[in-house]
């Protein structure tokens, strides 16, 4: 089996991986609205979903398509580092149980959470993102998918986490539970002044 054959057959895994999250999603979105959650930031979705879609078939088609090859250098540790993200990602999915969804929905009223790797920083969650982003294609040295997948994805998340943080600053008073721990650069360190939102 060449290793673009396998390289597809790792992309169809991610695929499933991602339709059990939109599983997940739909789950919890039911018991976060029983509790009078909302969602937030539905415009900007559709185009993360989009991005996303983009990087799952334009890594293997930028292999087939442009014959790039797998450099043992550069795909091993790119592997390394996907199965660590696969470990944040469910180490924050498992931390925040049936709060956590592929999109941002706020419970008014509920406290920010504090354990597993929130103890650590904001936004585990989009931390595997970005490693995963730029990761999986290098794999197979889509260095082409990666890069364009990587500015696309550090754009989409600086809308993502303006809009998650202020919603559940609203919410929850989340700067002054969580801003003092780190996070991604495009995150702030600050509640936003109401000139601001």
């Amino acid at each position: 089996m060449s290793s673009q054959t396998l390289f597809l057959c790792l992309m169809l895994a991610v695929v499933a991986e991602r339709g059990l999250e939109l599983l997940i999603t739909r789950r919890n979105a039911r018991h976060l609205k029983a509790r009078g959650g909302h969602e937030v930031g539905e415009a900007h979705y559709p185009w993360m979903a989009l991005l996303h879609t983009g990087l799952l078939v334009g890594a293997p088609l930028e292999v087939y398509m442009l014959q790039r090859t797998f450099e043992p250098w550069l795909g091993w540790p790119m592997v390394g580092v996907l199965c660590a993200t696969m470990a944040l990602r469910y180490w924050a999915i498992i931390t925040l149980g049936d709060r956590w969804t592929a999109r941002v929905f706020v419970v008014p009223g509920e406290s920010p959470v504090l354990g597993g790797p929130y103890r650590y920083f904001r936004h585990p969650n989009y931390l595997a993102v970005v490693l995963e982003v730029a990761a999986l294609p290098l794999i197979h040295s889509a260095w082409l998918t990666a890069s364009l997948g990587s500015v696309g994805n550090a754009f989409m998340l600086r809308t993502r986490i303006r809009v998650e943080e202020e919603a559940l600053q609203d919410a929850a008073e989340y700067f002054e539970v969580l801003g003092d721990r780190p996070s991604l650069p495009f995150g702030s360190s600050r509640r936003p002044s109401k000139d601001e939102r």
